[in-house]
């Protein structure tokens, strides 16, 4: 146990380097498939049939009990990060959660997996919520963080949403969202690792999906309809601009599509990484498309697709990859690393 923490001592704080070290991930064990939304809808009188066709998703995973949310989830795959790392708790200078479904508003959730995995006294705890591009922001902010300050060394980010206990009666939500959680663990190291990010935000859409549907003022008032509210908009907008975020984020950095091994993007339909292969120009194959495997797991999208590819293989130390997805209201991020 003694060498995990003393792998701390081996960073040096000169060197500005960040890298992914571990990927961890869980989900609930309840598993739905879609005539599970086609039968709940019938009942609504609602016909969600085309809607799950365009979203690309086989199964879901879903809480369906009272002893798990959005923090149980997050501290379990924590630990299990902690595990793969083969590090402790004291290992860990910051932590920062990132959901949109958070459990707790008072204390901070990341004061919450602090607590569950024992954190040093010097560790800083703070929450985030950046909607489905959570823990692009996420890791981007602990990146730079990591760069700019001397005294952190390694950021545990866990992002974790539960949403199903929220969507009934808004299908955009409830038939695709799935319920997760993702631990990324990202360190200081020689090299090159984080490499930039770019933002694209444009709040010309700001009220079309909104949570909760009335406001937090409203909460737990006798309201009329669900707990969440979307309104169809151009989704191809985003996908749009992400074709040039992406474009420019390689460009600026000396890059050309040819250099990056893969790209892990949001996970919302498969309509969307087709939209940006597409104008990017690359084959099919550099994108990994795994919502119909985990369904659409929103704040820990394209970390779940790199998840995926992590574990199967796919993917290889030195390898330029590419994160992009796109938060509601709405803002493009993508991140440009060497795995």
């Amino acid at each position: 146990m003694t060498e995990a923490h003393d792998n701390n001592k081996d960073i040096q704080c000169i060197a500005k380097g960040v890298k992914i070290n571990t990927v961890a991930f869980y989900q609930p064990d309840h598993k739905v498939d879609n005539q599970y939304y086609i039968d709940r809808y019938d009942g609504l009188g609602v016909d969600v049939r085309g809607l799950i066709d365009s979203l690309g998703k086989d199964i879901r995973y879903i809480i369906d009990n009272e002893d798990e949310n959005a923090v149980t989830m997050a501290i379990i795959a924590a630990k299990s990060a902690l595990d793969k790392a083969g590090l402790l708790a004291e290992d860990i200078d910051m932590i920062l959660f990132v959901s949109q479904t958070p459990e707790y508003l008072i204390p901070t959730n990341a004061l919450k997996i602090h607590a569950a995995i024992g954190g040093k006294l010097t560790t800083s705890c703070f929450d985030l919520n950046g909607n489905c591009a959570g823990i692009l922001v996420a890791v981007e902010q602990a990146s730079r963080n990591i760069i700019a300050n001397n005294y952190v060394n390694r950021v545990l980010v866990v992002g974790a949403d539960y949403i199903s206990n929220h969507s009934l009666g808004e299908p955009i939500f409830d038939c695709n969202f799935a319920d997760s959680a993702l631990a990324v663990i990202v360190e200081r190291a020689e090299g090159t690792g984080f490499i930039d990010s770019e933002y694209q935000t444009d709040t010309s859409v700001i009220d079309n999906a909104l949570f909760p549907a009335n406001g937090l003022s409203s909460w737990g008032k006798p309201e009329d309809g669900p707990r969440m509210k979307f309104e169809p908009f151009d989704t191809s907008a985003p996908v749009k601009i992400a074709v040039a975020s992406i474009e420019r984020l390689l460009e600026r950095n000396g890059l050309t599509n040819d250099d990056v091994a893969s790209y892990y993007l949001s996970q919302f339909a498969p309509g969307n990484i087709e939209g940006v292969i597409e104008g990017l120009g690359v084959n099919k194959d550099k994108a990994l498309y795994i919502g119909d495997k985990y369904g659409y797991t929103s704040t820990n999208s394209p970390f779940t697709a790199l998840y995926e590819a992590i574990e199967t293989g796919k993917v290889s130390r030195g390898d330029y990859i590419v994160l992009w997805t796109v938060g509601a209201g709405w803002q493009n991020v993508s991140l440009l690393f060497q795995y």
